[in-house]
């Protein structure tokens, strides 16, 4: 099993809070993006994997959005992504699941 190493980047951009999750699948502009942004947190590299989802108003982003801050060590940010997009969050604990869970996401949605 992997370690995680909590960390806290000195350059980080603000949640963007204001903008509102939409329920429908994402478009078709946002598939590439959020696929990269899977491929960066399966990498460990959050803060990649942020700069792109903060960009998108999916559910399926503010999963990943989720996932992001888990990864970060913000557990409460985390859990306020996951209420966003509908989902339980598991905790740190389950995080390499999610990111599965949201790799598979993101291809059924792109089929």
């Amino acid at each position: 099993m992997s370690t995680l190493i909590w960390t806290r980047g000195a350059a980080l951009l603000a949640p963007r809070y204001d903008q509102p999750v939409s329920a429908t699948p994402p478009p078709d502009s946002e598939r590439g993006p959020l696929t990269r942004a899977v491929d960066y947190l399966a990498a460990g590299d959050w803060q990649q994997a942020h700069a792109i989802v903060q960009e998108h108003t999916s559910t399926l982003a503010a999963w990943l959005h989720g996932i992001v801050h888990t990864l970060e060590g913000d557990l409460a940010n985390a859990q306020y992504w996951y209420r966003k997009a509908q989902r339980p969050f598991g905790g740190a604990g389950a995080v390499h699941t999610e990111i599965a869970e949201a790799r598979a996401a993101v291809v059924r949605d792109a089929g």
